[in-house]
């Protein structure tokens, strides 16, 4: 199976209710030119309109921080663990986080991303349980880098503040750029590809 195909797959899940609620699934969008693949929650509503991941608010900030950086969303590969919005915008349960797993999985294997910016807690649970470890606040480990092999894919999976965090408490705008460009080669060794 190709992305296209997993895309196409995505956008006709039933696997949990979420898709009596969604307008638009979201697969994910991108490339690996950069050998990176950022994983955030869920869609939003911005997200559930248009079919694309981070285009919303939280999206514009992720944008104009990679701009900042120099780096363009086009370059790596955005999605999210969850591909439907949860009503309300509420956090993704176990169930719908589970129905959606093996999507991201598939979409690992497919990319095989050399790292993944987990953004937020529900991402870097869900991904850092993929290799043996368990996180119960975000602020224990963002910033920090694991590796692990995930569906046979040797990558490192690197935490920090998810967008959206960062805009309720602005406090944290500093220490998420400042990870953000850690994790893009400002003080890692080089990806090689």
């Amino acid at each position: 199976m190709d992305l296209e195909d997993l895309n196409e797959k995505i956008k006709r899940c039933t696997r949990c209710p979420l898709h009596l609620y969604r307008k638009n699934a979201v697969p994910g969008e991108g490339s690996l030119k950069l050998g990176i693949m950022i994983v955030g929650e869920a869609p939003g509503a911005s997200e559930d309109e248009e079919g694309r991941p981070f285009v919303g608010v939280a999206g514009q900030l992720l944008t104009k921080t990679l701009a900042k950086l120099g780096i363009s969303r086009d370059d790596v590969y955005i999605t999210n663990v969850v591909k439907c919005r949860p009503p309300g915008n509420r956090t993704p349960t176990r169930e719908e986080i589970e129905a959606c797993l093996p999507y991201l999985l598939q979409q690992i294997v497919i990319l095989k991303p050399k790292r993944i910016v987990a953004l937020g807690l529900i991402s870097g649970k869900t991904l850092l349980k993929l290799v043996g470890r368990e996180v119960d606040k975000i602020g224990n480990v963002r910033g920090k880098c694991f590796r692990g092999q995930v569906a046979g894919v040797n990558l490192e999976i690197c935490l920090t503040y998810h967008p959206a965090a960062v805009l309720r408490n602005p406090h944290l705008r500093e220490v998420f750029e400042n990870d953000l460009a850690t994790f893009f080669g400002g003080g890692l060794p080089p990806l090689n590809k």
